[in-house]
């Protein structure tokens, strides 16, 4: 690659991103072992660095996590407050750059080739995003620099935490090859084994590895794939970020079961979190889609097409309900119950059909009048009834009478 055509690419990953956004609210827990996720059977989501350092890691059950960390504190996501700070991050990097591509909902890929002349060095840009998002969300994120996404992808794992590191173009092997094959992004560790029984520890012994004995192992193109990112050679471009397709929430039970009634509580909780979240997208949605996990793990998905874009919890629900009741799961044992909305749609472009058995003031009206009431008086401030509530909670019916919204 020759000076002309060589790129500056910057990763941006935020620092156990769901744990850091739960401690804004908890700032007294700063410092110690903290846990996002379901403190029954669920699984871990994000925890801090004092977890991490009791052997905690993301995905793992949270029955094991008690095990090595019996003082942290578990706390539940909020996958609001996530999306939120999300945007705001994502806002940060396109007021710097054009060419930002969201990897996920904590970490983004940026092509800062451009704008280094009006911004100066890589470096010093990079510390400018920490700040503002330091000072701005307050949580921290690890930067990495270098001339691919490969390289700053494990550049900005070798910076973490709240740290950034550069890799000039002249310096890649310098940078690479000493890491272990682990470090490589995308080597996972089903393919790291494989590499040990090879004989390969570092990422320098990868790239000088003969590829014919690679290929046997992992097929004619994968090998010599492997090989040239250990030379940091990684030609896949910074694609800018575009509309996320489809809005989902899923949640594993307590305990399994097969009672209709707990699998359509559970649901509609889902789908009320999926609707408020498209609601504050702007966005409507034409397909719904039932996700479930049974007691023996398998899982299923099934999606329906409603007559009209919506963003209605009651609607989303009463469509799942359907495709539940089609499958004829009387005896099913339900591990965990998700639902999705795809085909989305902004809002000012959908056109919503009037349906004939539409009340004057109804379910949409209904909630939009919540997530006014929620943004104004807090997350608790109104619950349906039949999902129980909390002290302070104001069920449905209750906020009927008390003129929040019209009676349907």
């Amino acid at each position: 690659m020759t000076p002309t055509t060589t790129r500056t690419i910057m990763h941006v990953d935020m620092d156990a991103f769901y744990a850091s956004v739960a401690l804004r609210n908890r700032p007294e827990l700063r410092g110690t072992p903290v846990i996002v996720g379901g403190e029954g059977r669920g699984v871990v989501l994000s925890c801090t660095y004092e977890a991490r350092a009791r052997g905690v890691r993301s995905g793992m059950s949270s029955s094991e996590a008690r095990r090595l960390a019996p003082r942290a504190t578990f706390l539940p996501p909020d996958f609001d407050s996530y999306v939120a700070v999300s945007k705001a991050i994502v806002e940060v990097f396109t007021s710097v750059s054009a060419m930002v591509e969201s990897a996920s909902v904590d970490e983004a890929f940026l092509d800062v080739t451009g704008a280094l002349r009006m911004h100066g060095s890589a470096v010093a840009l990079g510390e400018r995003l920490r700040a503002t998002i330091a000072d701005e969300q307050h949580i921290t994120c690890s930067v990495g620099i270098g001339p691919s996404k490969f390289v700053a992808k494990v550049a900005s794992r070798a910076a973490k935490p709240d740290g950034l590191v550069e890799v000039p173009p002249d310096r890649v092997t310098d940078f690479l090859h000493p890491l272990p094959v682990e470090s490589m992004w995308g080597v996972g560790a089903a393919t790291a084994a494989k590499l040990h029984r090879l004989g390969i520890e570092t990422v320098g012994e990868l790239a000088h590895a003969d590829v014919r004995a690679l290929r046997p192992v992992f097929g004619p193109n994968a090998g010599a794939g492997l090989r040239s990112l250990a030379w940091g050679r990684d030609a896949r471009s910074v694609v800018p970020w575009t509309r996320e397709r489809s809005v989902g929430s899923q949640e594993t039970l307590s305990l399994d079961t097969d009672r209709r009634d707990v699998v359509s509580r559970e649901l509609l909780r889902m789908a009320d979190k999926t609707a408020r979240r498209m609601r504050k997208q702007g966005v409507l949605g034409r397909t719904v889609v039932l996700c479930l996990r049974f007691a023996d793990f398998r899982e299923i998905n099934r999606a329906v097409t409603v007559d009209s874009p919506t963003d209605v919890g009651e609607e989303i629900h009463a469509a799942v309900m359907r495709t539940y009741d089609k499958l004829g799961l009387d005896r099913a044992r339900i591990r965990r119950v998700g639902v999705r909305v795809e085909g989305l749609v902004e809002e000012s472009r959908a056109h919503r059909q009037p349906q004939l058995t539409d009340p004057e003031f109804g379910w949409r009206e209904a909630e939009h009048a919540i997530d006014q009431t929620v943004a104004r008086f807090g997350p608790g401030a109104v619950r349906r009834a039949v999902l129980g509530g909390g002290r302070g909670a104001t069920s449905v019916a209750e906020a009927n009478s008390l003129g929040l919204f019209p009676l349907t």
